[in-house]
């Protein structure tokens, strides 16, 4: 338990790295004009992932769950590449990139990176994480219940986004 508890804890590191970043282009999308849209989803989602990480440490112990190297060691894998897809994504956005819906009118939608093959790259590495994160020490219910109501939110959150991209064109080459 005490090496899942370290990849908790650096997972959630990461987060607090995210958010970060997402002050950091928050400013810099609002400064060149950009509106937030979808304000009222973006609470739950913060307590939903919050309480990823709370399940995630809690079930395995409460629930006495054992660490099953079959299941455990390819949830690490996906894990991992949920973070290198979810660096990806901040990295091919740059600035644009957030933990809001932030739009700046006028600039054109990223096609470069991930965003080349997937309207949504980033949804999919928090899918992929949600579900293997808990599952790396068998907890099972956690990563359920996070994964059907993850799936929700990003129906709204999908749909938030959408309608605020609405007039962005794709890019050239972008």
């Amino acid at each position: 338990m005490t090496w899942y508890t370290l990849l908790v804890l650096l997972v959630a590191a990461e987060r607090l790295a995210e958010l970060a970043v997402a002050r950091r282009n928050a400013a810099w999308s609002l400064a060149r004009g950009g509106t937030e849209h979808g304000r009222g989803h973006y609470p739950p989602m913060v307590l939903l992932h919050k309480a990823l990480l709370v399940g995630c440490l809690l079930e395995p112990v409460l629930a006495d769950r054992p660490f099953t190297p079959a299941l455990g060691v390819p949830m690490l894998l996906v894990v991992v590449a949920a973070q290198g897809l979810r660096w990806w994504c901040i990295a091919s956005l740059g600035p644009r990139w957030n933990t809001r819906v932030i739009v700046v009118p006028g600039l054109p939608l990223v096609t470069r990176g991930p965003y080349r093959w997937l309207r949504h790259p980033n949804y999919l590495a928090v899918m992929a994480e949600g579900a293997a994160l808990p599952l790396v020490h068998s907890a099972w219910v956690t990563a359920s219940a996070f994964t059907v109501l993850n799936l929700w939110l990003l129906g709204v959150r999908i749909r938030c986004e959408e309608a605020a991209l609405g007039g962005a064109a794709p890019a050239a080459a972008q």
